[in-house]
């Protein structure tokens, strides 16, 4: 295979994940007249029309499709054994992540510096988002992921869990009503989060020895953003539902107090996902085996799995 036709399939693998010429072209760092020409050209070499080209959106035809089902592996393992070679089995290269901002700031950040002596040719581009990206168009290599995975084209393995605790500044509850029971916060101002990707309304159930309680009070206001939705907190304007890891240092502060901390919140799945291929990459392996133990290690994202079925049904 020489260098044109490399490019050209590896152009063609970027064109079909991304469903455009265009973004194909800015991700590959190339003027978009020279992919074209490069998928002109392999398209001619072959003898078949690998793309359906339309005004709106690319897409590959049968044949495309399995052309790329096949080269796709291939072309990983080809940059694999290049990288292997030029570095002397150093684990090198760009990994992209993609995780919750929760995630990233209070589980990922404190650790990455352990992960980065371990790699130190490894380069990090990570993006937090209150949505669930498509891996695959938007070319990340894997991501740490709360709640359920439902995309058949990920690997999903399942490495946490997300409590959540209910809380409120100190200001706020001296001068609101008692608080003894989940029955009492119909007498409280409930603050309510939107999941961003749906505009879904988050329900909580509390949980204590067997004991189930759903919160249904409407709340007097809502946020889509899980910084800001927390600074409410802060603000004294009343109680949220949020990641116990995100308010344990105000915990510690006396900023906020916890609410009712024998009742339980549902707590989340955290899943460690990536795109299937048959040969994983070696920046994707190293991060799985470096995030499984960080879970495992953490007492504040342990697995376990009390409540969060109905989370799930909840969010699906």
């Amino acid at each position: 295979m020489n260098t044109i036709h490399l490019e050209a399939v590896r152009a063609f693998c970027r064109i079909v994940e991304t469903g455009g010429f265009g973004k194909a072209a800015e991700q590959l760092g190339m003027a978009k007249t020279t992919v074209s020409g490069q998928i002109q050209a392999l398209e001619e070499g072959l003898g078949v029309t690998l793309l359906h080209r339309s005004t709106r959106r690319v897409s590959p035809t049968a044949d495309g499709l399995a052309y790329y089902e096949t080269v796709k592996p291939l072309l990983e393992q080809f940059d694999e054994a290049n990288q292997y070679i030029a570095t002397r089995g150093q684990i090198s290269g760009r990994l992209k992540i993609e995780t919750t901002a929760p995630l990233g700031s209070y589980l990922l950040m404190p650790a990455l510096p352990e992960f980065l002596r371990r790699h130190p040719d490894l380069q990090l581009e990570i993006r937090c988002s209150e949505r669930a990206v498509d891996l695959i168009a938007e070319g990340i290599d894997c991501a740490l992921r709360g709640g359920p995975v439902t995309d058949p084209d990920l690997v999903c393995r399942r490495i946490g869990q997300m409590r959540f605790c209910l809380c409120a500044s100190p200001d706020y509850l001296a001068n609101a009503p008692a608080l003894n029971h989940p029955q009492d916060l119909a007498n409280h101002r409930n603050i309510g989060f939107r999941f961003p990707g749906s505009d879904k309304l988050y329900t909580c159930t509390l949980h204590r020895d067997g004991e189930h309680f759903t919160v249904e009070t409407e709340p007097v206001m809502t946020f889509n953003n899980a910084d800001v939705y927390t600074n409410a907190a802060l603000a004294g304007l009343g109680i949220v539902n949020v990641p116990k890891a995100s308010v344990a240092h105000y915990f510690a502060d006396g900023r906020l107090a916890e609410v009712l901390p024998e009742w339980a919140p549902d707590s989340m799945p955290v899943s460690l996902v990536y795109p299937y291929a048959r040969h994983r990459s070696a920046r994707v392996q190293a991060f799985v085996d470096w995030a499984v133990p960080l879970f495992e290690q953490n007492p504040l994202w342990p697995l376990c799995w009390a409540g969060w079925n109905q989370t799930l049904r909840r969010l699906g």
